[in-house]
């Protein structure tokens, strides 16, 4: 597989093309999906992502928890991802923390490229854009990625030193969402019929478990029906929690059609949701995705013996992380080089 390198999309955004590259124009059968984000946006038919009130999770009134933690549960189980309101991170850090990644991102490309990253040599950190390869199309974004949580595995001097505040905001919003995920996967493994720690304690536990952030920054495109943000995936990840600056985009694939979200916590009881994200032309869209990651080497990934039988036997076998990223991306590869044919 050849592999180049493409222009920062930022670069391309602002040189005033008319017309995208044909490295970034999706195939024919999937530019028939591709609408205006913006009017999809607004519909208010067809299914809508669930809506979880977290605040009913600590309430003193069991019938209260009790319903929250199937409404979790459902959510999980039927669309594998679900809005979520009162989850006990401050507007304030929040802020913090779109403000620090909005400040990276309009910096000159030429300041950002001091964090590049060297894809070519496996070293995804740091500041990126899709490679450019022989089997798949490029993607309409420009992206910045590092490892938060835990605190002792951070590289920190590939974090940015502008603005000031990124360090310390991004800091406290990962401390924050690392008590969130706990509080979810317990949720999840009580709703499997486990113990409320299980789960956690698969993928890592307090001390191994990681937090991957990765800010999606995608331009104004001038061709959006022709282009995809990101292309259509299911994450690898235990749990992705994901903020954006309210420019919408995100889809999610759900009973056959592409469902646009409103204005998201994304063996098989618990769905990882196809999705995808559209660009446009008036609006800057900008994401952050945290990945809860188990280590890559040290914990055995196997379906739980409570939720396998004969009727609902293993789906994959037992491998490390590492082995089912490399997994995922042979079968993308695979997949991307059959539909060439």
């Amino acid at each position: 597989m050849e592999i180049s390198v493409a222009p920062r999309v930022e670069s391309l955004s602002s040189s005033g093309i008319q017309s995208i590259p044909k490295e970034y124009i999706r195939p024919k059968e999937e530019l028939k999906t591709i609408g205006n984000v913006f009017a999809e946006e607004k519909s208010v038919e067809g299914p809508q992502v669930p809506t979880i009130d977290l605040n009913d999770i600590d309430s003193e009134d069991p019938l209260v928890t009790e319903k929250c933690r199937e409404e979790l549960k459902k959510a999980a189980s039927d669309w594998g991802v679900t809005h979520l309101v009162n989850h006990g991170i401050s507007d304030e850090v929040i802020d913090r923390v779109k403000k620090a990644g909005e400040a990276f991102f309009e910096l000159p490309v030429e300041e950002k490229e001091k964090y590049a990253n060297d894809q070519a040599s496996g070293n995804i950190q740091g500041y990126g854009s899709k490679l450019a390869n022989t089997v798949s199309k490029l993607e309409w974004l420009d992206y910045f990625f590092h490892l938060i949580f835990p605190q002792d595995k951070r590289d920190l001097s590939i974090w940015p030193k502008t603005p000031t505040d990124y360090m310390e905001a991004t800091s406290e919003y990962a401390r924050l969402l690392r008590g969130l995920a706990t509080k979810i996967m317990k949720v999840l493994s009580l709703g499997l019929g486990l113990e409320e720690d299980r789960l956690e304690k698969e993928v890592g536990g307090i001390e191994e478990l990681l937090l991957q952030m990765k800010i999606n920054y995608y331009p104004k495109c001038p061709q959006p029906e022709l282009a995809l943000g990101v292309e259509a995936h299911t994450d690898v990840s235990a749990l992705t929690f994901i903020l954006h600056n309210m420019v919408p985009g995100l889809q999610l694939f759900y009973e056959g059609k592409w469902v646009t979200a409103k204005c998201i916590l994304s063996n098989r009881r618990y769905k990882s949701i196809l999705h995808r994200a559209l660009v446009n032309k008036e609006k800057v869209r900008i994401s952050w995705a945290v990945f809860c990651e188990p280590p890559k080497e040290k914990i055995i990934l196997k379906p739980l013996p409570e939720v396998v039988s004969e009727a609902e036997p293993p789906l994959f076998s037992p491998r490390t992380f590492a082995q089912h990223m490399q997994h995922k991306l042979f079968r993308k590869s695979q997949d991307a080089a059959l539909s060439k044919e």
